[in-house]
């Protein structure tokens, strides 16, 4: 055995000394260190041996092993050494590679310019929380008990009276409640409704609510309000309508229409061939939710609106998938 030991050993460095690279080196490996390799063969044979020369043999296996891993250890630190000295060096002449720089989400963006018109303009900016009761979601909007909007398909109950809200209006109710008029504010804030993904619309979505509420305040106000936006945000040469409509919390209320921004007015598929697209709804405060509110509809009168960030971001940067803002794809943001 011990001459076997020692013929090993020879022809471990023999072939170690050989391997001129790391798949010559790993072949070594395999012939003498694996679970099949040549040493572990030999540490088999100590069963045969007699009981007397099992503690000697095994010294000598072990010391052997040992001594066949050190210098696969050091042979193989030497071979990658050398692999890798082997790449080219710098070249201190090439042009450097520009760094990119994050920048602020294009979402983000939008809404930050939107705050900064209607600031300008004299709002103040208040929040609410995005898990809201029933009342405040529904009930103190004006919204009947059997309006298609309280149902499941529609709106995401934690439980029978709480929910995720489903737009930024309740917090209407509560800026009501804690200040007395003039009041006028804008509520900026993330909204969830149970709605199927698609180009255009998402689970998750952000919204700015407005509300403003005095002595004599007029429709015409609320008009002139969103046009000075309106031109401020995309443009003086827009073109823009109001249509009447229906929301549970305004009456009167309208929606706003501004010219088509891909076919110019002329009709394409995402205007849907009218020429036009919607970019917010508005209306006077319903007086029910001016009582809800604490606030004296007999004395008081005021206007809201509401718009979707998204939406808004998509028509002012001409995307037409809003999904594209959370694909995280920085191929795509970086154009922001």
């Amino acid at each position: 055995m011990s001459d076997s030991t020692e013929q090993i050993r020879q022809e471990f460095l023999h072939d170690l000394d050989a391997a001129r690279d790391l798949p010559q080196l790993e072949q070594v490996r395999i012939t003498y260190l694996s679970r099949s390799g040549r040493i572990a063969v030999l540490f088999d044979g100590i069963r045969s041996a007699s009981p007397a020369d099992r503690p000697v043999l095994g010294k000598a296996l072990n010391e052997l092993r040992t001594f066949a891993q050190a210098h696969f250890d050091e042979r193989k630190a030497a071979l990658e050494a050398a692999a890798g000295s082997s790449e080219p060096a710098f070249d201190p002449t090439l042009p450097g590679r520009p760094r990119w720089v994050g920048s602020r989400h294009p979402v983000t963006q939008t809404l930050d310019e939107i705050k900064r018109i209607f600031v300008g303009m004299g709002f103040s900016v208040e929040n609410g929380p995005e898990i809201e009761s029933d009342y405040y979601n529904f009930g103190a909007l004006n919204f009947p008990p059997d309006h298609p909007a309280r149902d499941m398909q529609d709106t995401f109950f934690i439980s029978k009276d709480i929910l995720l809200r489903t737009h930024t209006s309740p917090v209407q109710i509560r800026v009501m409640e804690k200040q007395r008029p003039p009041i006028r504010a804008i509520m900026p804030g993330k909204a969830y409704r149970n709605e199927a993904v698609s180009a255009r619309s998402l689970v998750q979505f952000h919204q700015v609510e407005g509300l403003y509420i005095d002595r004599h305040v007029t429709f015409s106000e609320l008009k002139g309000t969103l046009v000075s936006f309106a031109h401020q945000f995309y443009g003086e040469r827009l073109k823009y309508r109001f249509r009447p409509s229906f929301f549970p919390f305004t009456e009167p209320s309208a929606e706003m229409d501004i010219s088509c921004y891909l076919c110019g007015g002329n009709g394409c598929r995402v205007c849907k061939y009218s020429g036009w697209l919607e970019i917010l709804g508005a209306g006077m405060v319903h007086p029910h939710v001016l009582k809800n509110g604490g606030i004296d509809p007999e004395e008081y009168t005021g206007y809201a609106f509401g718009m979707g960030i998204e939406r808004t971001a998509l028509l002012r940067y001409g995307i037409d998938d809003i999904r594209m803002f959370y694909e995280s794809d920085v191929r795509f943001l970086r154009q922001f």
